[in-house]
């Protein structure tokens, strides 16, 4: 029989998907579930943690990391068949320390590699002339989705115009695998920034009194609430590393050898770092976002471009632009996570 801690019978949880990364990790034998004593006067913690895989989770996990944060900062989810970190502190650690490997951070080597080759000007003009594009293709509809219409081409878009494809052709060459071999191994990351795009989207249009602040703000309130939209609403839920030495954290020790999942969207609304963690608030006095290295990385930077540009592109093109009566965005996803429409009236 298997020392492993039971989550639940195999009636009553699912199994991971099939096309779940930790599927193709090893098995490994972990300690018990490491819950936090409680305060004198305040209820029992529960005694199984949850698992960010329980049903429900990819449309509203906050709960279930908000029960993690509290009472099992430390815990093993035979599900994910990894050791689960999600407070801030530790997880921060765990994408900034040596020890914690097999994952990317930038400066690493294709990162350097790319540095070389990067000419941030030449990014910041083709992403700029994308986004106008893009935004004054869907200026004069009724209505639009600026999810399938806007997100989803601005990454893809920026890349050709990076490397020289024309605009007609970039759609066909820069997705899947003809993206890598056009952009590097960085750069490439089209899928994910289209996440992020589209969850600070909807965090913008969201609130009547951002998109006034906004509409002609200077860059740097525009890379505020791009930090406060990575920090809220992550497009990368949960990374995975791997132990090359015990790592003390804040629920235990963390074993040698083992895979460590990262719960990035817990760890961002952790209350012990930011204040009123839920709200999105661009001015906020304690604003950061989890950092993954201290180096240059292609995509982190046309990423941020993308996002100054899409904000000062959309609202040229469309003064009077916001969400569509009735519309509220709906984030969904477990690994990533993203609204999958953004349904606006492009006139107001």
């Amino acid at each position: 029989m298997s020392d492993e801690p039971k989550h639940g019978t195999g009636s009553d949880r699912p199994k991971a998907p099939s096309g779940d990364p930790w599927t193709r990790l090893p098995s490994m034998a972990p300690a018990a579930a490491v819950p936090v004593r409680p305060a004198p006067g305040t209820a029992a913690p529960r005694t199984v943690a949850p698992s960010p895989l329980d049903p429900g989770a990819s449309l509203d996990p906050h709960g279930i990391h908000r029960t993690l944060r509290e009472e099992f900062p430390l815990t093993y989810d035979p599900l994910l068949r990894a050791w689960v970190l999600s407070r801030y502190a530790d997880v921060a650690t765990a994408l900034t320390d040596s020890r914690f490997t097999h994952g990317h951070r930038p400066g690493d080597p294709p990162c350097a590699r790319a540095h070389v080759d990067v000419d941030v000007e030449a990014l910041r003009s083709v992403t700029e002339r994308t986004a106008h594009v893009l935004a004054h293709r869907i200026a004069e509809r009724q209505q639009a989705d600026l999810v399938a219409d806007f997100c989803h081409w601005l990454p893809a878009g920026t890349v050709a115009a990076a490397v020289g494809v024309p605009y007609r052709d970039m759609m066909r060459l820069v997705r899947g695998r003809a993206a890598g071999a056009l952009a590097g191994e960085c750069g490439a990351q089209i899928a994910v920034r289209e996440k992020a795009l589209a969850s600070f989207l909807a965090n913008v249009l969201t609130d009547p009194d951002q998109v006034a602040a906004l509409r002609d703000a200077p860059a740097g309130l525009v890379g505020r609430a791009w930090t406060e939209s990575l920090r809220r609403d992550p497009p990368v839920q949960v990374m995975v590393r791997r132990t090359s030495a015990e790592v003390p954290v804040s629920g235990g020790m963390v074993p040698a050898g083992v895979s460590v999942a990262l719960l990035v969207g817990s760890a961002g609304r952790d209350p012990e770092r930011f204040r009123e963690p839920d709200r999105f608030d661009p001015l906020r006095d304690d604003p950061g976002q989890l950092t993954y290295g201290s180096g240059f990385c292609p995509a982190v930077t046309l990423a941020g471009l993308e996002a100054e540009y899409a904000v000062r592109a959309l609202f040229t093109a469309m003064p009077g632009l916001r969400l569509a009566d009735g519309f509220r965005p709906t984030q969904a996803g477990f690994i990533t996570r993203a609204p999958r429409s953004l349904i606006v009236r492009p006139g107001g």
